[in-house]
């Protein structure tokens, strides 16, 4: 599955609560260490999240202070590194869809 198939509906999910695209891309930079270009290549190119995450420059040491449930599932429960950092990215924009404040998203 391609980031770019499922980034779409993090954008619309966002934009539904009055947040913006720039703010999931963001996230999604805090999260992957990914400069804006690197990460509109790797939409435009349909990147698998498999490479996405092996590829990303500096996945964030913070990114472990992460908590919580999404899916029904507890984030410090998830031993799979991939779906866990997939499920940051879901946890981050669902934070920001819920209003939070970046700053707190971002565990500054």
């Amino acid at each position: 599955m391609s980031v770019a198939s499922v980034y779409v509906h993090y954008v619309t999910k966002a934009e539904r609560k009055g947040r913006t695209r720039d703010e999931v891309d963001e996230v999604t930079r805090w999260l992957t260490g990914y400069t804006q270009e690197q990460l509109d290549k790797a939409l435009e190119d349909k990147t698998t999240f498999q490479d996405f995450f092996d590829r990303a420059p500096n996945l964030n040491p913070n990114r472990f202070l992460i908590k919580g449930v999404i899916c029904g599932v507890r984030l410090e429960e998830i031993d799979h590194p991939l779906m866990r950092d997939l499920r940051y990215l879901d946890k981050l924009v669902d934070e920001l869809a819920k209003g939070r404040a970046m700053e707190k998203i971002l565990r500054a």
